[in-house]
């Protein structure tokens, strides 16, 4: 099969598409070019239906100067160089988008900024093309990875990572360089805690004892709370710490934390308000007790998760805490074994707050069921759409959804759901 040619052509921009790709319409098709804006006209090289831009002739008057040199290059952030009102605008118009393609017609809020200090967690790659065992960065790079690609744009800074996460960076270049002579592939996962950094290193495969002290000694040196490899200790000074409303979590190795504090924040909010009274509650898809260590200030908490080191971590963190009411922490995979109607009936309310693929399987036993309040989380509108779909079938009405703007200048786009039958 032939590649596409490539060539220069000059287009107006139409509208943007869900991934926030400006999107011109030929008369050989659509074309999506990333960091593209409304009205431009636009210089870009185009490959099949992709354009990378290469001049803006005629320049939005929406658009403004990035606040990052690596805007461009880096894939991480699509809309650094759009002004605030109509990027909100259009971020809470794709949760409108979601839910009128899956026949649904519920009040949207306004949008939530949740963005506050920045993200305090961060996955940075990193490419080692061998070399001596303290190499330089000349045959290391780490950073982010490119827009639509594989490729690697070593990063120095990144405006949008919380203070906390300062020594981040230098300690991943660090772990990386001591690696990098294996020449692999590798993701470096850092959490900013209470107690400080936490790193786990994913794509190392086995290392022998004398690569293990020295990653041991390159996280002592840069004050690393802990360093584990595939979730194997290598060092610890502290233990992670989170705050959960009353209880303190002590994270495991890679586990999910929301992206912002403020975020998480914001979610917790919006789901115990709507909760309300209920007085027994279902926390689904849980993690490490997001909602349910706040929800169990008022109500008997079920937290039901999937990863069994987050269930334990739950467990450990509610023993002790004075004024919570009971929260029994389950191993339990909801995507092969969703709680069935029988199971669900012990429930005045329901939280469920899946990863990115949604929840079909246990949106389809809720709907069956006669629970008389559904709290839905997400992070992608599609997924939250179709499952609202199949709660809606079943006798639910969705009376509000709120969106919640966690991952500032990017597509993605949180919300908070209210269902009630």
């Amino acid at each position: 099969m032939s590649l596409p040619q490539r060539s220069t052509i000059a287009v107006s921009i139409d509208r943007l598409g869900h991934r926030g790709d400006g999107i011109a319409e030929t008369p050989e098709g659509p074309v999506f070019v990333p960091l593209a804006l409304p009205g431009e006209q636009v210089e870009i090289e185009r490959e099949g239906e992709r354009g990378r831009l290469l001049h803006v002739v005629v320049p939005s008057v929406e658009r403004i100067e990035p606040g990052c040199r690596h805007v461009g290059a880096c894939g991480g952030c699509a809309f650094q160089h759009w002004s605030a009102a109509p990027y909100r605008a259009w971020k809470r118009g794709l949760v409108f988008e979601a839910l009128a393609r899956a026949g649904l017609d519920a009040p949207v809020g306004e949008l939530v900024p949740a963005h506050g200090e920045g993200r305090r967690r961060v996955t940075f790659h990193a490419r080692g093309t061998g070399g001596s065992a303290r190499p330089g960065r000349d045959v290391l790079t780490v950073g982010f990875a490119g827009r639509r690609s594989h490729a690697i744009v070593p990063i120095d800074a990144c405006p949008i990572l919380a203070p906390a996460l300062k020594g981040a960076l230098p300690a991943a270049w660090a772990v990386a360089g001591v690696l990098a002579p294996l020449a692999k592939p590798l993701d470096l996962q850092v959490t900013a805690t209470e107690t400080g950094l936490d790193m786990d290193v994913r794509g190392s495969g086995p290392l022998k004892p004398n690569r293990i002290a020295m990653l041991a000694e390159v996280a002592g040196q840069h004050r690393l709370a802990r360093l584990t490899r595939h979730g194997e200790l290598v060092l610890q000074r502290e233990s992670p710490m989170v705050t959960m409303g009353r209880a303190r979590v002590v994270l495991p190795p890679g586990s999910f934390l929301q992206a912002t504090l403020e975020g998480e924040h914001v979610l917790a909010r919006h789901v115990v308000e709507a909760v309300g009274k209920a007085g027994r509650v279902a926390d689904l898809f849980s993690g490490v007790g997001t909602f349910a260590l706040r929800l169990a200030e008022t109500a008997r908490v079920t937290a039901v998760e999937g990863n069994e080191a987050a269930v334990e971590a739950l467990g450990r963190a509610v023993r002790g805490v004075a004024g919570l009411k009971p929260v029994t922490p389950e191993a339990r995979d909801l995507f092969r074994r969703p709680l069935l109607p029988l199971e669900l009936k012990a429930f005045d309310a329901v939280v469920f707050d899946p990863p990115r693929q949604g929840a079909e399987a246990q949106a389809q036993q809720l709907a069956a069921s006669k629970v008389p309040l559904v709290v839905g989380v997400s992070c992608d509108p599609v997924t939250f759409a179709r499952d609202a779909a199949l709660l809606a079938a079943g006798g639910y009405r969705l009376e509000s959804v709120t969106p919640i703007d966690q991952f500032l200048y990017s597509a993605h786009v949180e919300m908070v759901g209210v269902f009630r039958r």
